[in-house]
């Protein structure tokens, strides 16, 4: 009599199409249901009188690589910019300005424009950067102070 032994070999891997499946299935839930959760209610309004929440007034300064300046979409001289940035200020007391410059301007441009807004009056002055790396730094708005 001979015997005969086997050796049985254990599968160690995991199958992953059924996790897969399931995957898929969830995404597809979610990709239909998401638009139905910032779906408001339709409802009519009451008017009133006094409206005490004002809008907050937001402008963007922008300077190209060749320092051309443009306001929201305007395009303005560094002469120009202090008079409309006045008329701005004049318009909506609580303007928040948001200043995008390429990274190649020369330092001084910068703060010319800068110091144009300061003379204007617009003390909410934001820089706006490109986040990178972990940190996420995002627009930083600091009101100016007065001297």
């Amino acid at each position: 009599m001979i015997l005969e032994t086997r050796q049985r070999r254990f599968l160690a891997e995991i199958n992953v199409i059924p996790l897969v499946d399931v995957v898929l299935v969830l995404l597809v839930i979610f990709m239909v249901t998401a638009p139905m959760l910032y779906r408001g209610m339709d409802i009519t309004l009451p008017t009133s009188a006094s409206n005490t929440i004002k809008p907050e007034i937001r402008a963007v300064l922008t300077i190209e690589k060749d320092q051309r300046l443009y306001l929201d979409k305007d395009q303005v001289s560094i002469a120009q910019l202090e008079r409309r940035l006045r008329v701005l200020k004049e318009e909506h007391a609580d303007v928040s300005l948001y200043l995008r410059a390429d990274r190649d301007v020369p330092y001084g441009v910068v703060v010319q424009v800068m110091d144009g807004v300061k003379k204007a009056g617009i003390e909410k002055l934001g820089m706006v950067t490109d986040p990178t790396g972990p940190e996420r730094v995002t627009d930083v708005m600091a009101p100016q102070r007065k001297k």
